[in-house]
């Protein structure tokens, strides 16, 4: 399908005269669904407005008079006759969104009231003609990065354009609505890696620093409503109020002040360290990562800062920490908290956070989803209950349909695997524990790390965003360069320090690094949860995949009893002959890359071979196996391998990974009438109240462009069969 042909994008002038121009304008005339975007030009750093309108003519009038719009340059009209209301509402949110993470705009819009719902063909249409319009965007130089590029940049994924959960807004609400009562000083907002706490502090900031009018009322649900009344308020009681985001981490600091230099009514300068409580206070103060204020233990170089400005607040320094450093700087102290991701002894003890939260003069508040690994709430659950040790009574390795993790024996073959996911994917990193001393931080060419015959380095010590520097994929990145940030894979390698014997997780002090990490500790089982909460925050940093590979014999085994191995379907591929006949742990194995018939008639032959199956991957007869050719999945499948399906019986395939036969498919890969794509329908719905398939797309998954969708429409869809739905990959040859 050529989505290009579904909208149109008219450029005019931003002026009366332009206006004038619209009422030609046939989107203008029957008062149609419009997104505009509103922008300067020529200059280094351009303002620009995203917008929807049904009266687009009335809605630029308006523009004309407001202080900042009204300078605004142009205006690129986008629209479509199938540009209903709520593709309209998420085209112009996905626009908003997009163009806030590319880095090239100050945008003028306020972050509450963004489109986030469900609609008929949200995915297979609408999300299609916004990426065209993206491309189109890029090919008239509107913007500079493509949309995988903002995907996987942190000033996207930490932005305040975001639409919130349930829980965030729940949470948000809670915030103002303490913020309002005197009888609150403090808010306490608790919640595991991945669950949303920046993203809210970043949006709450944005919030307070918009204009009442530059809300977009008209997408405004009830919460959104009170969150505009409370706000309101706020502002009348702190028409300027002086706020501060307080971030402890020093590399995640520097990312999050570029984030606010690329939002419109904020500035770098409101990132702070905890140690510029000691020049300034606040009447609202943030923390970010609060879980890693610090208190006067195993400080380093920090001692002398540390003593200074408790000296200039006159806190006692051996009793008092950073935490008492923002309570006595701040009217309000909002506070987003994890326990589980103190990794030092110089962090601020539990018993004091928990002691604030039980205060009278405090609000707590939970945030339970989990929003960056696609594992979801099973997979936090799972890992905090391996680490635990308390998996004894589970006899099934875990299964998670959309997240990749995996055990491997081979360090030099996750360590590939990682990079070979960077180059397709980008923003994957191999991490470890503090297993070995940091040679290089003196001497660039020592070698930190040596296993068999790999030589491998820590993080550059010069990299403040170690994540996003150059050779970050060549090195290997500690607890302290990745805690806060999101990866699309993380690898990590669990070294000497922490093994398994008798049945338990055991610590090994002598073999564990980080000098502040360890000093001034007397109780071994303090040692053992910093180092279990090191790893338990490495696990939750991938959106997409974790792979592990284990230094300690006793925890390998340990942990293969529970996570599925990598190299099991290697394993089981070197038997691919043996067995003749089907057994219970075998499906057949189908040849159609030189099928002259059916696949029924394949099946009817008794010819046919069986491939084994490894016990991790539950098998009934409805599954099979082919081998899958050729480049254009290669995002997903490798050439060459050989992947399990499932016989389709019905249901919906929308976005899903088939097996297709079509008399008029001759697949260049396969060689015959059979092709694996991803599957997408568009529908249209007759009078009698039934429907029919308008048309079917079957789309390539490759980084190889020259692939493109095969589109089927009208008789050509009564042609096509479904064989088989993708389940998983055997047996890839590349890594045999």
């Amino acid at each position: 399908m050529n989505f290009a042909q579904e909208y149109n994008i008219e450029k005019q002038v931003f002026n009366s005269e332009g206006i004038e121009q619209l009422y030609d304008y046939y989107f203008a005339q029957e008062f149609w669904p419009v997104v505009y975007l509103l922008k300067e030009k020529n200059k280094k750093k351009l303002n620009a407005y995203v917008g929807e309108t049904i009266d687009i003519i009335t809605r630029l009038t308006t523009h004309l008079n407001h202080p900042e719009k009204s300078k605004l340059n142009e205006v690129y009209l986008l629209s479509g006759k199938k540009f209903n209301k709520s593709a309209a509402l998420d085209i112009e949110a996905n626009c908003i969104k997009y163009l806030s993470g590319d880095g090239m705009y100050n945008l003028l819009n306020a972050n509450l009231g963004l489109a986030d719902h469900s609609y008929y063909q949200k995915e297979e249409l609408y999300y299609e003609i916004f990426r065209s319009i993206w491309d189109k965007f890029l090919e008239l130089k509107i913007v500079k990065h493509t949309l995988r590029q903002i995907d996987n940049s942190d000033l996207f994924k930490y932005s305040p354009y975001k639409a919130l959960s349930t829980e965030q807004t729940k949470s948000l609400i809670l915030i103002l609505e303490s913020l309002l009562d005197d009888r609150y000083k403090n808010i306490v907002i608790e919640g595991g890696a991945g669950s949303g706490k920046t993203v809210l502090a970043v949006f709450l900031f944005k919030l307070l620093h918009t204009a009442e009018e530059d809300f977009n009322f008209s997408a405004f649900g009830p919460e959104d409503q009170r969150i505009v009344d409370l706000v309101h308020q706020l502002k009348q009681k702190l028409p300027n109020p002086k706020m501060a985001l307080i971030i402890p981490v020093d590399s995640f600091r520097s990312t999050v002040k570029k984030i606010f230099r690329h939002v419109e009514g904020l500035s770098a300068d409101m990132v702070v360290g905890p140690a510029d409580l000691g020049k300034n206070r606040y009447d609202i103060v943030l923390v970010d990562e609060a879980h890693r204020l610090r208190r006067r233990v195993n400080l380093g170089n920090y001692f002398g800062d540390f003593d200074r400005v408790s000296a200039d607040l006159n806190i006692d320094k051996e009793t008092g920490d950073e935490l008492d450093w923002v309570i006595k700087q701040s009217d309000k102290s909002i506070f987003f908290y994890d326990e589980f991701q103190s990794i030092r002894p110089s962090d601020v003890l539990q018993e004091k956070f928990d002691s604030l939260k039980n205060a009278p003069k405090t609000k707590t508040e939970y945030l339970n989803s989990q929003f960056r690994v696609k594992g979801g709430l099973k997979y936090v659950n799972f890992i905090d209950r391996l680490l635990k040790g308390d998996l004894i009574n589970t006899k099934e390795k875990i299964k998670l349909r959309k997240y990749d993790f995996l055990l491997f024996n081979d360090l030099e073959q996750m360590i590939n695997h990682i990079k070979e996911k960077d180059r397709v994917e980008q923003l994957a990193r191999v991490v470890a524990g503090f297993a070995w001393p940091w040679l290089s931080k003196k001497n660039k060419n020592a070698i930190d790390i040596r296993m068999g015959t790999l030589e491998l380095r820590w993080n550059s010590a010069a990299a403040k965003d170690w994540i996003n520097s150059k050779n970050a994929i060549n090195e290997i990145g500690c607890i302290h360069k990745i805690q806060g940030y999101d990866l699309n894979y993380t690898g990590i390698i669990f070294g000497n320090e922490i093994g398994y014997e008798k049945g338990k997780i055991i610590i090994r002090k002598d073999n564990y690094y980080d000098r502040n990490g360890k000093n001034s500790i007397k109780d071994l089982a303090q040692l053992k949860d910093f180092i279990i909460n090191i790893y338990k925050t490495m696990m939750l940093r991938g959106i997409k995949g974790t792979y592990i590979y284990v230094c300690d014999e006793g925890l390998r085994e340990y942990f293969a009893r529970y996570i599925p191995s990598y190299n099991e379907p290697i394993a089981n591929a070197a038997r691919i002959e043996a067995p003749t006949v089907p057994s219970i742990r075998s499906v057949p194995l189908y040849d159609f890359t030189a099928a002259a018939g059916s696949f029924s008639e394949q099946q009817i032959s008794g010819s046919v071979e069986q491939f084994p199956i490894g016990n991790g991957l539950r098998i009934s007869a409805d599954h099979f196996a082919c081998k899958v050719v050729g480049e254009s999945m290669n995002k997903l499948i490798p050439n060459g391998a050989i992947c399990l399906f499932r016989k389709y019986s019905g249901g919906s395939r929308n976005g899903k990974v088939v097996l297709v036969s079509h008399t008029s498919i001759q697949d260049a890969d396969f060689g015959s009438n059979y092709t694996v794509k991803k599957y997408f329908s568009i529908k249209k719905d007759n009078a009698d109240d039934t429907w029919e398939h308008e048309r079917i797309i079957l789309k390539p998954l490759s980084s190889d462009p020259s692939y493109t969708d095969i589109i089927l429409e009208g008789d050509e869809l009564s042609r096509l069969e479904v064989a088989g739905v993708f389940e998983c990959v055997l047996f890839s040859p590349a890594l045999s």
